[in-house]
Formats: C-alpha cells, sequence, structure tokens
C-alpha cells in the first residue's frame, strides 16, 4: 500500500490592488484585502490551492490555532479533516472568520485529492453531470450612464447572464431603482438574463418585506430572473413570506456559514435558489452537502462567488457535481480572476465556461499575477 502523502505546512498570500471598484461600500478601498490564497504543502511537494474569503490576518490567526491539527495529517481526505477542524475549534467559533479559513484549507486539500488520485474534483465529488456551465456576469449598480458601460462591456465579454448589485439600488427611492433596471434591460435587450442584488447583508439595510415585495413585482415587469438579498440575512421570516408571493424566485444565503446555518432556510422553503459561498461556508465540502440538501427541498443551488479565480475553479467543479444546476458567478472585471492564474476562464461562443478536467481544480497560479496582487 502507498505511504500516503502529508501536510507539511500552510502558505497564505493576501490580494490587493486589484478590488472592484473600490468594494461595495464607501469605506473599503483597492488596497483592502478582502481575499487570501491558502496554499498546502506536502511531504511530496505537491500543493494545494484554496481561497478564503476573509483578511489575510483573519485567516492567518485561525491557521495558528489549527496548524498543530493540520501538520503531518493526510492530505486526500478533506471531508474528514476540515471536519475535524470544525469539531475541534467549535469553542473558538462557530463559523465566522474560523469557517472562513477552514473554507480556504477545504478547497486547497479537494485540489491535493484530486492531484494525488490524477482526477478532477467533480469527478470526486460524486461525478459530471455537465461539463460546461453559464456563468453570470456580476457587477455593481451605477448611475445609468456609467451602469450603461458596464453591462455593454459585459455583453463583449460574452456573457448571456448578468447580475447587478447593491448601490445605488435601494438606497435612493422607487424611481431611481426602476430607473435603473429599465436601464439595464433597454442596454442588453430581451435575450440576456438579468439579475438583481438587493445586498440587504449591508450595515443597517433600511427595509423590510413590503419593500422587498413591492420591488420584487417592479422587477418582474423587466423578466428579471431572480432577486437576491431583499432582505437582512437572518430574516427567516420575512424571507418565507417573500418568497410566498414574489412573482420572481428569491435568493440568499451568501454570508452564511457552516450547513447549519442554511437548514431552516431549505427546511422552511424560504428562498427558491441558495447561494452558499465556497470560500466562506466551509469550503467544496459543505457547499456540496448544502447543495444536496438543496436537492432534496427542490430548491436550486447557485453558489455565490465574489472572489477569486481560485473561487470559480471550485464553483465549477461543485456545480458540475450537482444534478441540477444552472449558473456560476463571474465577477466581472477582476484581476483576481483574470491574472493570478495560469489559462484565466473564458466564456465561450454559447456563452458557457468549460468544467477543467485537469487533476484537482485543474488551475494553476500565475506568478506574475501573484507578485502583482500578493501581499
Amino acid at each position: 500500500m502507498p505511504k500516503p502523502v502529508k501536510i507539511t505546512d500552510i502558505r497564505l498570500t493576501a490580494l490587493a490592488g486589484g478590488t472592484v471598484d473600490g468594494g461595495w461600500a464607501n469605506e473599503l478601498k483597492p488596497e483592502d484585502d478582502l481575499n487570501t490564497i491558502v496554499e498546502v504543502l506536502t511531504d511530496e511537494g505537491l500543493i494545494g490551492i484554496g481561497s478564503a474569503y476573509t483578511s489575510k490576518g483573519l485567516v492567518a490567526a485561525a491557521v495558528q490555532l489549527m496548524r498543530p491539527l493540520l501538520i503531518g495529517e493526510r492530505a486526500d481526505e478533506p471531508a474528514r479533516v476540515t471536519e475535524k477542524l470544525r469539531q475541534s475549534l467549535f469553542w473558538q467559533g462557530r463559523g465566522g472568520a474560523v469557517e472562513h479559513a477552514i473554507s480556504g484549507i477545504d478547497i486547497a486539500l479537494w485540489d491535493l485529492f484530486g492531484k494525488i488520485c490524477n482526477q478532477p474534483v467533480c469527478r470526486l465529488l460524486g461525478g459530471c453531470y455537465r461539463d460546461r456551465i453559464k456563468p453570470y456576469g456580476s457587477l455593481l449598480f451605477d448611475e445609468p450612464p456609467l451602469l450603461r458601460e458596464k453591462l455593454q462591456h459585459a455583453v463583449a465579454r460574452g456573457f448571456k447572464a448578468i447580475k447587478m448589485g447593491w448601490r445605488p439600488f435601494g438606497r435612493r427611492d422607487r424611481r431611481t431603482d426602476e430607473l435603473l433596471v429599465k436601464t439595464a434591460r433597454d442596454t442588453v435587450g430581451p435575450g440576456i438574463e438579468l439579475m438583481v442584488d438587493a445586498g440587504g447583508s449591508e450595515q443597517f439595510w433600511p427595509h423590510g418585506y413590503k419593500w422587498a415585495l413591492e420591488t420584487a413585482k417592479m422587477l418582474a415587469d423587466y423578466d428579471i430572473t431572480w432577486f437576491e438579498e431583499a432582505l437582512p440575512p437572518d430574516d427567516i421570516d420575512g424571507f418565507v413570506e417573500l418568497r410566498r408571493q414574489s412573482p420572481v424566485p428569491i435568493t440568499t444565503g451568501e454570508v452564511l456559514t457552516r450547513r447549519q446555518s442554511f437548514w431552516p432556510f431549505l427546511q422552511r422553503h424560504a428562498v427558491d435558489i441558495i447561494q452558499p459561498d465556497a470560500t466562506k461556508c466551509g469550503g467544496l465540502t459543505e457547499a456540496w452537502r448544502i447543495g444536496w440538501m438543496a436537492y432534496e427541498h427542490n430548491i436550486l443551488m447557485v453558489p455565490h462567488g465574489w472572489n477569486t479565480a481560485i473561487g470559480l475553479a471550485a464553483d465549477l467543479h461543485l456545480t458540475a457535481a450537482m444534478p441540477v444546476a444552472r449558473y456560476v458567478e463571474y465577477l466581472t472585471p477582476s484581476p483576481y480572476l483574470d491574472e493570478i492564474i495560469q489559462n484565466p476562464f473564458r466564456v465561450d461562443a454559447d456563452g458557457n465556461l468549460r468544467v477543467p478536467t485537469g487533476p484537482g481544480l485543474g488551475i494553476e497560479l500565475n506568478p506574475e499575477g501573484m507578485r502583482k496582487f500578493g501581499r
């Protein structure tokens, strides 16, 4: 029996200097590090690559706690190893930044598992139901002239679906909200899917159920594919009622961590679509579990992916391994997607992305891009 590959070290790199549009809130700057690349090193020289959606300082603090639990562990059992971390660090934080750090490690371990077995991650997750997936170009709302330019750029890149999110939508008045949505539909025409993300997880979100329902009715007039984060992320009762009454599908889930946090949304049918983020919720292991729970409740899973090319690769493998799946999120434009890996993802003529077929996640870091944005 071959000797197991063992974990010897963990390397962290913050990404800074390329945060889209200065971030989603005024207090964030392009220089802020919001994503951390996690590399798990082994005694055989193989390196697994992961991504955590939180700052390097927080990931480093969590990794300091985890290091004694990780060094010397097998590199080919991601689900067991990360559940060990989750259970062992229970008193240090159920979810939050600790779970974000576990997420990056879990993704890196799945990458290693694939490299050790010489198989793509999607096959190790249970099998490939598809080899191409539609990405939706994800961008921030802006004033109508600038929004029009952003949308034209996304269409020119080949996207057949586009999501618009956050300010100024929902921050002024209903007239502004409808103007933004009308501008978008007039710009892209009827052949492009449009999604709207209100950004209800923003601090001090001012709107409740009635605003959300009236807005959903307006969005239906413009053939919007889904309405995301219309309410604060913990308002389960509000989501239950909104989902019952809304003429457009309702989605949320990007800020939740650990599979247990998703259960009430699924059990109570609070959403039409659930959106775990593999770089936050616990990695591919937890996102896969959440996706299957959603499937059993006849709820679609669409992974949230406002992060990196590593996160996108993980989402492609995850979505390929789900029996029912339709989209992945593709942040655009973003150097963290376009510059930090060799052979960046490109939308094909049909508006799809191909699932990588190489071992593990099927990607390699681009040293030049990592030097440019790595901290």
